[in-house]
């Protein structure tokens, strides 16, 4: 049975990452939900983090096929229980459609959003949080003359303890050559 699932993916930052990535999905037929790329924690390593819908038997396959890339360090796989996540959407929305009676802070507060920008014409309006409550907010302000709207892929870090931090280092430490095997090779 399909479900979603959120692939954590850290690589260098090289050029064509992305499109051998898009290139394991379409071989399977699994399309991309949201993507996001990003900075990680550890310097000179980029996060990608997508979100698809798959078997958990296909997620594990898709992920093994990943981290044989070159520029691939680690691939986690999660379930949306398993990590903290948001969006970000932004709305651009008619004034006039907005400044009737008090409908624009009702509509504000009760989805926890704050506006951005007020100007003659348009009211932009920003909201973080799940797809869901990013979806219910856009249905309310449709009615009032929805100019725009965009919706970011999701962000997301992990609940467990191990980062990737840590297994940075113990790869570091299993493949770090020890000053005593230095000079055995130097002396062959």
């Amino acid at each position: 049975m399909k479900q979603e699932f959120t692939i954590s993916l850290f690589s260098e930052n090289h050029i064509g990452i992305l499109n051998q990535i898009t290139i394991i999905l379409t071989r399977r037929q699994i399309n991309i939900e949201s993507i996001t790329a990003s900075e990680s924690a550890v310097k000179g390593v980029h996060l990608l983090t997508l979100v698809v819908k798959t078997t958990p038997d296909m997620v594990r396959k898709i992920a093994r096929q990943m981290e044989k890339l070159v520029e691939v360090l680690k691939v986690f796989v999660h379930t949306s229980d398993e990590i903290i996540y948001q969006e970000i959407a932004l709305y651009k929305v008619t004034t006039k459609g907005l400044m009737s009676g008090n409908v624009i802070d009702h509509i504000v507060r009760t989805h926890y959003a704050r506006i951005l920008e007020v100007s003659p014409e348009y009211i932009v309006i920003e909201k973080t949080g799940h797809k869901t409550e990013i979806t219910e907010l856009l249905a309310q302000l449709e009615p009032y003359g929805l100019l725009q709207f965009v919706r970011s892929g999701r962000v997301a870090i992990t609940r467990q303890v191990k980062e990737l931090v840590s297994y940075l280092r113990e790869l570091d430490e299993a493949h770090r050559v020890k000053p005593e095997e230095v000079e055995t090779y130097n002396r062959n």
